[in-house]
């Protein structure tokens, strides 16, 4: 079991897994930049939480519902989570997560999700096996099966996460042409000055280093 201290935030799950530089600016260093994409995701997410939730009888849906799991260690909100109910009792429940854009090739929105799940899970007592996407461009939902390998790589994502917050190390900048350029910290980061220009900085400091020791031999001479 996690303490409240040892939570890692779910939205956090997307930065560290998109890039683990862009984890630590955000989340140790508390740096942040809007882009055209974090500005149209987050005018999405308030229309989401704006619309009516639907209440039925046997079904009700529940917005920016606020989640949590100390046996895994997440914290974090859900944009919605469906409910269908047997008499007093939560027979089922679902997860969707809402996204600008289209359905992407890597993870980055399923292991939010996942973490999504785990902790519904936790809190109702229930075995969830799928979730939802629902992406905008799209404009409709795309199913997701929690299966073993993404909870496995979920959890993992989440060890790193710890790993990198307990060391307080932010790590180098590594220059990636598509990741980069769709980074809304790209010109915090500086990815292609601190990439090119590390080693340039290190003979800078031996040239100085060495020309300091020719000047005090010089002057002991």
């Amino acid at each position: 079991m996690y303490t409240e201290d040892d939570l890692v935030m779910i939205s956090s799950l997307q930065h560290i897994l998109f890039c683990e530089r862009q984890y630590a600016l955000i989340h140790l260093e508390q740096e942040w930049e809007e882009n055209r994409f974090t500005a149209e995701g987050k005018v999405l997410h308030e229309r989401v939480h704006a619309e009516h939730h639907e209440s039925r009888k046997t079904f009700r849906q529940e917005y920016d519902m606020m989640v949590r799991s100390l046996e895994h260690g997440f914290i974090g909100k859900c944009d919605l989570v469906e409910l269908w109910l047997s008499g007093k009792n939560v027979a089922r429940v679902s997860s969707v997560e809402f996204k600008r854009g289209r359905k992407k090739v890597s993870d980055v929105d399923r292991v939010q999700l996942c973490a999504q799940v785990l902790c519904l899970e936790e809190m109702f007592g229930l075995t969830i096996e799928t979730g939802q996407l629902y992406y905008l461009q799209e404009k409709r939902r795309s199913d997701v099966v929690i299966d073993k390998a993404l909870r496995e790589k979920t959890l993992s994502l989440a060890a790193r996460a710890r790993e990198l917050r307990d060391s307080g190390i932010t790590p180098a900048a590594v220059y990636g042409k598509r990741t980069c350029n769709n980074c809304s910290l790209v010109d915090i980061c500086m990815p292609k000055s601190i990439s090119s220009g590390g080693k340039a900085v290190d003979r800078f400091i031996q040239n100085q280093i060495h020309l300091m020791r020719e000047n005090c031999d010089k002057e002991i001479k």
